[in-house]
């Protein structure tokens, strides 16, 4: 029998409903920022790049959750959990990839923080955006203190 940190912690199903979808939440509102500051300032270059990030944050989440039906359903899954861990397999690096696209959603939470943008969310997306950075922080917290209790010394 597998142990809960190989069988739960580090299953499709947790890394992408406490990770992914996360991350998939992020880029949404970032897009949904950008296409604000973009009809703000009048800059129609940010305004269409916010719709590309925003289909970017949707395939994503659609990826994720492919990836959790998968698993549920206990068959490998034919895609990674994101387009850019997919793009990955081109190079036979998913996980490589995986982590750049890791480095880019913490470059978004950064930069909405920093650049003040995050103070342009509605009430309502910035509950969605507590939720996520809850749901994310907590199960990793949760993960290290339950894999540090089971580890053997």
């Amino acid at each position: 029998m597998k142990s809960i940190e190989e069988s739960f912690f580090t299953s499709p199903a947790f890394q992408a409903l406490t990770i992914g979808v996360p991350f998939c939440t992020y880029k949404l509102l970032f897009g949904l920022l950008a296409g604000r500051v973009g009809l703000e300032q009048s800059k129609d270059l940010l305004f269409v790049l916010s719709w590309l990030i925003m289909a970017w944050a949707l395939v994503d989440l659609l990826m994720n959750m492919i990836r959790v039906v998968y698993f549920l359903a206990g068959r490998p899954s034919p895609i990674e959990y994101c387009i850019i861990a997919q793009a990955g397999r081109l190079f036979h690096r998913p996980r490589l990839f995986l982590a750049i696209d890791t480095l880019v959603s913490f470059s978004i939470i950064c930069f909405v923080l920093w650049s003040g943008w995050i103070v342009f969310l509605s009430q309502p997306e910035s509950y969605l955006w507590n939720a996520a950075t809850t749901l994310n922080l907590i199960s990793i917290s949760f993960v290290n203190i339950w894999m540090e209790l089971r580890r053997k010394t």
